[in-house]
């Protein structure tokens, strides 16, 4: 399994803006060896909140075909010019090859979704 992650480090007060976008239906959502995408917040630090962004393939080779993929290309190509919001103070993106799952005993219903309100 490959997970990549994005991590954007945003002024204080727009991890709903950026996690918002990211929740949204997405091309990705629908390609073949795509296992999951989460968004998490983090409002934790009184300077700044930070978005993560983690997206599990099932294998390099999946995460690869996405990246040479029409549909792919064709939404960068798309948003070629576009910057950041100004409320981005940093990102990072990193590609992490699995080692290990050990799942716990909350696994045994195999459906979770979060949302605070």
């Amino acid at each position: 399994m490959l997970i990549q992650t994005r991590i954007f480090k945003l002024a204080k007060g727009h991890a709903e803006d950026m996690a918002a976008k990211f929740s949204q239906e997405s091309p990705v959502d629908g390609f073949a060896g795509l296992i999951d995408r989460t968004v998490m917040v983090n409002s934790r630090n009184k300077e700044y909140d930070e978005v993560m962004v983690m997206i599990r393939w099932e294998s390099s080779e999946a995460w690869k075909n996405w990246e040479k993929s029409d549909v792919h290309l064709a939404g960068h190509r798309a948003k070629r010019g576009n910057n950041d919001p100004d409320y981005v103070l940093d990102k990072k993106v990193a590609m992490y090859e699995t080692y290990a799952v050990i799942q716990g005993p909350a696994r045994e219903d195999p459906i979770f979704l979060f949302k605070n309100r």
